[in-house]
């Protein structure tokens, strides 16, 4: 039996070019519906993980405040996370997990900006376009949103 059904199948040879052409075109018309989807959910990733990123600076900042009893100033910026700023008193840092600061998703330092006009201080990522403003990908992931 099992001898029977290798050789029907050693009989067989494999695909035919009409059966080859409609899995192609089923592959082509899956594509064609889903892919534009899926493209959109790219930007909105890289908007939630610079949203998550900036929660994270967040929290490092209120650890930062609760030892040094102030919030980094413009000039120490984000780098007062990881890396022990001068003169300041009961730095118990890094209040990163990593050693340093990422860049948003779209490859650009976060802004940080102290004191802040929207709270004691502002985060932000300006999209991938860079610029302040803009819509869709390009808009703008801030600390006060």
């Amino acid at each position: 039996m099992r001898k029977k059904l290798k050789l029907e199948l050693l009989k067989r040879g494999g695909f035919t070019l009409l059966e080859l052409l409609i899995v192609m075109i089923i592959i082509g018309l899956l594509a064609a519906l889903i892919g534009p989807k899926m493209i959109g959910r790219v930007g909105e990733s890289r908007q939630t993980v610079a949203k998550q990123q900036i929660e994270g600076f967040s929290s490092a900042m209120e650890m930062y405040k609760l030892d040094t009893t102030k919030y980094p100033t413009q000039e120490q910026g984000l780098e007062a996370l990881v890396a022990e700023p001068q003169g300041i008193a009961n730095w118990k840092g890094p209040y990163l997990k990593k050693k340093f600061i990422p860049k948003d998703p779209w490859g650009n330092n976060y802004v940080y900006t102290y004191p802040g006009e929207h709270g004691d201080y502002d985060i932000v990522s300006y999209g991938a376009d860079g610029n302040s403003g803009g819509d869709g990908e390009a808009k703008d992931v801030a600390s006060w949103e």
